[in-house]
């Protein structure tokens, strides 16, 4: 399996590559969801890298993919500026999917 970035800057899509990683960089709403049926129609990527950016200008995409493909994962990430997350991002996470305060 492959990992596959689809970057809004190419910093991120450049450390990638170094790093082994094919992607692509891209700015707007039809480019993402180009990338992104690229991508899912490739067999051999097991996981999407996104970078947080995406997340919040185009969540209706990203959601969309999630929910109606089971593969690749798609995992956001943080780019050159950091990420926007809270810091206590994952243990809010894990409440909210199980319902339960941790």
């Amino acid at each position: 399996m492959q990992m596959f970035l689809i970057s809004d800057n190419i910093d991120t899509y450049t450390g990638m590559r170094l790093a082994g990683v094919e992607g692509v960089v891209v700015h707007t709403h039809d480019e993402l969801k180009d990338a992104l049926q690229k991508a899912i129609s490739n067999k051999e990527v097991g996981i999407i890298l996104l970078t947080e950016k995406f997340g919040r200008e185009f969540p209706e995409i990203i959601d969309d993919v999630k929910l109606h493909h089971k593969t690749p994962l798609i995992i956001e990430i943080p780019d050159r500026h950091g990420t926007g997350r809270k810091p206590d991002f994952i243990t809010s996470y894990v409440n909210e999917a199980i319902g339960l305060k941790l």
